[in-house]
């Protein structure tokens, strides 16, 4: 078992834990040598089942026999010689700069971008994140989206990466159960080139935003539509104008007691709900 206690942190091995930085991860000039961080046993259990590759596992030393004794088992099976790198709790806290989740990271490759018709092929009910910039939001409509059998997750080119190590904490995992790409590669795509692919491929896109021109988010024509796109914006200034006129449907959620919004992620919650294929 090549089991490799951390002594100097400064090799290159666990500075993809420790010092690379969540951009030098994406690796953008070259996305097929990227990789990302699954935290916990929980959500790299998941992430195995749903084909990640691994590239090296990093935990306290006590899980090796313990929470994580499993996954070490799997890991070596398929990748005898796969680096694993123990210390501490409080060492490896202070190498990372926070606290793990149950002790246990993994790094694994990012995988091959999807097109849009690819995870749209067969898929009735799918959301559109605009903008979001909070790894937490992301993370938590990625877990609202597999609990409410949403299809799909596309994401336009400026939203937070779905594959930041918060945003798949947060998620649980279910960010690898949920297809998910990116809708276009440059800001200028969004609206206009996505919103005409969403519409050649048969949806209607329903804008979730307040306005004197909203439907109610049971408007009976909403429900009844066969392929439905869920367009949500980002946090604290909504969609943009330009994207609630391209969509077929402004919807709202009825508030009471003055509330002028939700959170994006509580907002997506409902609406995924309300809005599911019947």
């Amino acid at each position: 078992m090549p089991i490799l206690p951390i002594i100097d942190p400064t090799l290159p091995g666990p500075d993809v834990y420790t010092r690379l930085t969540e951009a030098q991860l994406r690796n953008r000039l070259e996305p097929e040598k990227g990789i990302f961080i699954a935290e916990s046993p929980k959500v790299i259990r998941i992430a195995l089942d749903a084909g990640y590759e691994p590239v090296s596992l990093m935990m306290e030393e006590k899980h090796l026999t313990g929470d994580a004794s499993d996954i070490v088992s799997r890991v070596l099976q398929k990748t005898p010689e796969l680096p694993i790198y123990t210390a501490p709790r409080e060492v490896l806290s202070g190498l990372t700069g926070y606290e793990l989740t149950r002790g246990v990271l993994c790094a694994m490759k990012r995988p091959r971008p999807a097109s849009v018709e690819e995870i749209c092929k067969n898929a009735r009910r799918i959301a559109v994140l605009e903008d979001v910039a909070d790894s937490t939001n992301i993370g938590a409509i990625s877990r609202s989206a597999a609990a409410l059998n949403i299809d799909a997750i596309l994401f336009t080119p400026c939203c937070c990466d779905p594959l930041n190590r918060r945003a798949v904490r947060v998620s649980m995992g279910t960010i690898f159960q949920v297809p998910w790409t990116r809708i276009g590669t440059e800001p200028d795509d969004w609206p206009g080139k996505g919103m005409e692919l969403l519409h050649a491929l048969g949806f209607k896109t329903a804008a979730m935003a307040l306005s004197n021109q909203s439907v109610s988010i049971d408007d009976p024509g909403l429900l009844a539509e066969e392929k439905l796109a869920i367009v949500l914006g980002t946090e604290g200034t909504g969609l943009k104008n330009k994207t609630i006129a391209s969509c077929d449907y402004t919807v709202k959620i009825p508030m009471a007691h003055g509330v002028d919004s939700l959170n994006v992620g509580a907002a997506a919650a409902v609406a995924f709900w309300q809005l599911r294929a019947r």
